[in-house]
């Protein structure tokens, strides 16, 4: 029962973590389509706080798992590495949930 009770709470952290870092990716996209733009007030405040909780996993990531190069293009498979690592995660705790 207690296990049962852990799994479903920490099912639900990680899907607020989850929507965290969909939401970060698309505040990194907001640059390229208004590179003027510069957030403002409480949505500082939401921007600081997304970038703050997901930080430190996806900085951690990149570190251990270097860009891939395809010509000039560097692209960071931090993002997707979390990502799948938190999907793992979830699969497993359906189980005891």
């Amino acid at each position: 029962m207690l296990i049962a009770y852990t799994a479903r709470v920490l099912l639900i952290l990680l899907n607020v973590y989850l929507g965290l870092l969909f939401v970060r990716a698309i505040m990194s996209w907001v640059p390229l389509f208004a590179p003027n733009w510069r957030p403002r007030g409480p949505i500082l405040v939401i921007f600081e706080i997304i970038y703050t909780l997901t930080d430190p996993p996806l900085k951690f990531v990149s570190r251990v798992i270097r860009p891939v190069h395809i010509g000039s293009v560097g692209l960071d498979m931090g993002f997707l590495v979390v990502v799948l690592a938190i999907i793992v995660a979830q699969r497993v705790l359906v189980i005891f949930a």
